[in-house]
């Protein structure tokens, strides 16, 4: 694909992570207190239901946007679709009279701008030949690390308006996603063969998939659910890590922990870039999921047996280029072992989401346990937290050493 579809599909995955992540970075934060002063639970619950909704959603919408047949193609209306929801969410969430509405908005945020991204990487299964999936995974990772980072930036810039907090990186992920639904073309899918009739028995098919015909992509996203496990881990307590280990309140950790993000973000884009194009470049994605694994895991253990901010900050960083690494290759992994990319990418797409939504959903679930082992009094066991974290981002990286049909 030429330059005018990889750097404007960049452009609109950096808006849609403008206009999504935004408000769960900072503008669901303001508009709570101002609802509910004092009940920071409540945005727990609300982001808690919010990402029930891909997994219940991704396969559908990849499902019918797969068997859609339009002058328009497959994906422009549902990415057009999902621009719209999306939009009327975040005026749902700047309008909201009450916490419940709050929460509806950020459902429908989460319902809209996740189907107009969904449908940009089916795009990108459709037309990406192998040797530029690396660099395309690499420019949109690093497109959609920036995004929250600008959006916070220009939220301290609105003053705490509650109303342009949410609409302002809304108008900025519109015009990202016009401008490529505009400039990039879609064949018209009209004369594409007819899809099979959908009963309810075939839909909740379209939810799994068989691991005997698919062997690679069941190991792909097996891979993929254990590095998101470990990372999950790893980052749900790290206020109260770093407090821990530093030995003050969760109060005064903010700076160190804003001090770090700032260079882990540049680590993590570093990563994302590099790892991406290298991996085109020697047409190899396999092992640098591996390096992802053991460099993620190293700066774990680094940061699990540390005690003072060097030693963290080292772990740290050494933890976000793997990340970065891991987040662009693995992408381009997920393109080249999708199943029936044809007739069925939206599907397979999807599904392999699940390998990251449920370990975000299950794992913080599990950290309390092992943070418990061996634990007295307030003290807490991160040390086994991080440990096992490691542990888990190392075998992502294993398991996909398994994959047979890819390098």
């Amino acid at each position: 694909m030429g330059p005018r579809y990889i750097w404007l599909m960049v452009l609109g995955q950096f808006g849609v992570f403008m206009a999504f992540i935004t408000p769960l970075a900072i503008s669901l934060s303001v508009k709570v207190n101002q609802l509910a002063p004092g009940r920071e639970e409540y945005l727990g619950y609300i982001t808690g239901i919010g990402a029930l909704v891909p997994l219940l959603i991704g396969p559908l919408s990849g499902t019918w946007s797969d068997r859609t047949r339009t002058r328009l193609g497959r994906r422009r209306p549902f990415i057009i679709g999902g621009m719209l929801v999306g939009v009327v969410s975040l005026v749902v969430m700047a309008t909201a009279p009450s916490v419940l509405v709050l929460g509806a908005g950020w459902v429908l945020a989460q319902l809209g701008w996740g189907t107009t991204f969904g449908g940009l990487n089916s795009s990108q299964a459709d037309r990406l030949p192998e040797e530029q999936r690396g660099k395309v995974a690499g420019l949109c990772g690093f497109a959609t690390l920036v995004a929250p980072v600008a959006g916070v930036a220009l939220a301290g810039a609105l003053g705490g308006d509650p109303l342009l907090l949410f609409l302002v990186p809304g108008a900025v992920g519109v015009v990202s996603v016009v401008l490529f639904v505009w400039l990039v073309g879609e064949a018209d899918s009209r004369g594409l063969p007819a899809a099979e009739p959908l009963t309810a028995r075939s839909l909740l098919l379209k939810y799994t998939w068989s691991v005997r015909r698919f062997p690679d992509f069941s190991l792909n996203w097996l891979g993929r659910f254990a590095f998101y496990f470990g990372l999950t881990l790893n980052t749900t307590f790290t206020a109260f890590f770093f407090a821990s280990r530093l030995d003050v309140t969760v109060e005064q950790v903010a700076g160190t922990i804003a001090a770090i993000s700032g260079i882990g973000v540049l680590a993590t884009a570093g990563g994302a870039l590099g790892g991406g194009f290298l991996s085109d470049k020697l047409r190899r994605r396999r092992v640098f999921v591996l390096a992802a694994g053991v460099i993620y895991a190293l700066g774990t253990v680094t940061m699990a047996l540390s005690s003072d901010v060097p030693l963290l900050f080292t772990g740290s960083i050494i933890s976000s280029l793997g990340l970065g690494v891991f987040s662009a290759v693995d992408q381009a992994l997920a393109l080249d072992v999708l199943p029936e990319r044809e007739t069925h990418a939206g599907r397979y797409l999807g599904v392999f989401g699940f390998a990251t939504s449920i370990p975000q959903s299950a794992a913080p679930f599990l950290a309390p346990l092992l943070l418990a082992v061996g634990a007295g009094g307030a003290e807490k066991n991160y040390t086994l937290l991080y440990l096992v974290a490691a542990a888990c981002t190392l075998a992502g990286g294993l398991i996909v050493l398994r994959i047979k049909s890819v390098r």
